[in-house]
């Protein structure tokens, strides 16, 4: 071998340093300046193989690849028993994805330095990548069948593990251990192999000998943690946390995890503790002021969490999110003009955008803004179209003023998917909306006859009836039979309870007054409920009136009056709702 190439055949990590010591040494070759521009090969036929050599570390420097690799073969062929060369060539094409070409190279470099234990380590990465376990093992482990060293043991650790050879990736993490006892990644080895083998117990106390070792070491504890959240037990994981933090106090990224498994756990209250000790000691963390506001916006705390997200807003303007957030929270706590605000501030670029347009057409359409509505909508249907979209459009259509449009809409719809239930749906709901009751029951029944159980149109039908005091039974079972597909929605409930109102009125009228307390107790309770599931609505609230009112209890009935009011009243559906208010404040004598 060349003296030149000897004095080459660094460590990796000296090798860089090498090459420099190198080409400051030796003379300038005659060649342009590369990186200049420069097209052609400085070939030199009668100059040395290191010239070569350096030409290609500098083709590679510039990330000229395959000048580089043609540099590297010139100096091949004038000293082909130089073992660096073939590494060279090798460690190119593998860089740059050509596993198998660099395969032959690093072969042939072994072939010429044996001993060299970073080259075996090369040639088996190679064989590992190729998933050769065999030529692997050739490679990694001496004549007694041990592994060269502890690198050798870690890639034959790899090439069993992911070819599900598990006792064999057992006993050469066993073998890590023995090894080198003190190595954090022997014990991490050992554990991961225990995980996989379902030996939960076993993956501990390799954690817990690692951490003996080194105390207090905050990796092992986060792969302990990870360990009892990956196998589902939260509250242990929640212990790990609460043991590295008397290890170590207020640990900034320990206190958020705890946090995370706590608020998973259910225990908001202690998960609000820390979160707060984050608050104060790492104010920088908008993370975990923002997980306070959520909290405070699940517990219906909603002066804190609006002063939460707006604090962080003060500091960054320009969190998305955030004003995201802000503007659920303003929504909750009834403040429409807030929450449009805040919704308008989430910009077109962002994830939540079409949400945040989609949270401002119901606002609009909650205070009767259809035209607005409408015009949010149509941007979402615009980026993402989507046929619950298109029939969201068509309502907002029609309640803009656009019937015709909106009905002609559908049924260019209805014509594409003739049998389309839900098409024919709508188109129900968009009659009844417009007032014209015939044509809307029409509709219903054509969906109930491709889909007798449809809970949406048994529900309108059964309504409808018990709205005009017509087949009170039918309408009963109608609404009971859409109830038990859909026992929880607070709408359907509500129906059940008119159809008991309606009874009630008309045994009370009737004399029959025992009978018809007690279809009247039973619709207050339903309607109750059905203001529960909701979370409030104007016509479920002057239902209710209504109710207290038949049941001659006038202070409540004004009471759930004045409610609908404040819940902002669909005026189509609740035409009479202002005179019954206004009439009961005069016989109460109240403002």
């Amino acid at each position: 071998m060349k003296a030149w190439v000897r004095g080459l055949a660094l460590a990796p990590l000296a090798l860089a340093a090498g090459l420099l010591l190198a080409c400051a040494q030796l003379p300038r070759p005659h060649w342009p300046a590369l990186g200049s521009g420069a097209t052609s090969n400085p070939e030199d036929p009668d100059a040395p193989s290191e010239y070569d050599y350096l030409v290609g570390r500098q083709f590679e420097f510039d990330g000229r690849v395959d000048e580089a690799y043609a540099a590297y073969q010139r100096a091949i062929a004038k000293d082909p028993g130089a073992a660096l060369l073939f590494r060279t060539v090798a460690e190119l094409l593998a860089r740059n994805g050509r596993v198998d070409e660099a395969l032959p190279y690093a072969e042939r470099a072994n072939q010429l330095e044996p001993g060299d234990a970073n080259l075996r380590l090369f040639l088996g990465t190679l064989y590992r990548i190729r998933k050769d376990t065999a030529a692997a093992e050739r490679t990694l482990r001496k004549d007694d069948g041990t592994p060269l060293d502890a690198d050798a043991a870690l890639l034959l650790y790899g090439l069993y593990f992911d070819a599900g050879r598990l006792p064999e990736a057992l006993a050469t993490a066993q073998w890590m251990v023995r090894a080198d006892p003190t190595n954090l990644r022997s014990h991490f080895a050992l554990a991961r192999i225990y995980d996989k083998m379902e030996r939960p117990k076993d993956s501990e106390r390799a954690l817990r000998a690692a951490l003996r070792l080194h105390p207090g070491n905050l990796g092992v504890y986060a792969a302990l943690a990870r360990d009892r959240r990956e196998r589902g037990d939260r509250a242990g994981e929640v212990a790990i946390y609460r043991e590295v933090l008397r290890e170590h106090p207020d640990h900034h990224a320990t206190m958020v995890a705890l946090s995370d498994a706590l608020i998973d756990l259910g225990e908001n209250a202690e998960a609000r503790r820390v979160l707060e000790r984050v608050e104060k000691r790492h104010p920088d963390d908008l993370r975990s002021v923002l997980r306070l506001g959520y909290l405070d916006l699940e517990a219906k705390r909603y002066d804190a969490a609006e002063a939460r997200f707006e604090s962080v807003l003060t500091r960054s303007p320009e969190q998305a999110e955030v004003h995201y957030f802000l503007g659920t929270v303003r929504r909750e706590a009834g403040d429409v003009d807030g929450a449009i605000e805040s919704f308008g501030r989430v910009p077109a670029d962002h994830e939540r955008y079409q949400d945040a347009r989609l949270q401002l057409a119901a606002l609009y359409e909650r205070r009767n803004d259809f035209a607005s509505a409408l015009r949010e909508a149509e941007v979402v249907q615009q980026r993402s179209p989507s046929r619950q979209l298109d029939l969201y459009v068509a309502s907002l259509r029609a309640k803009s003023g656009d019937f015709e449009g909106a009905k002609t809409f559908l049924q260019s719809l209805l014509a594409a998917s003739p049998d389309d239930e839900e098409i024919l749906y709508n188109l129900g709901v968009l009659h009844g909306e417009a007032g014209r009751q015939d044509e809307a029951l029409g509709y219903m029944e054509q969906v109930l006859a491709r889909k007798p159980e449809h809970p949406g149109a048994l529900n309108y039908v059964g309504y409808t009836m018990a709205e005009r005091g017509e087949n009170l039974d039918e309408a009963e079972s109608k609404i009971r039979r859409a109830l038990a597909a859909r026992p929880d929605d607070g709408y359907i409930v509500d129906s059940l309870g008119w159809v008991h109102f309606a009874r009630a009125r008309e045994l009370l009228r009737a004399g029959q007054n025992a009978a018809g307390r007690v279809q009247l107790e039973k619709a207050i309770a339903a309607l109750e409920r059905a203001a529960v599931l909701t979370g409030g609505d104007p016509v479920i609230s002057e239902h209710l009136g209504d109710a207290y009112l038949l049941r001659s209890d006038r202070k409540r009935a004004l009471r759930y009056y004045e409610e609908a009011v404040k819940l902002e009243p669909r005026k189509a559906e609740q035409p009479q709702l202002h005179e019954k208010l206004e009439r009961l404040r005069k016989e109460l004598g109240a403002r």
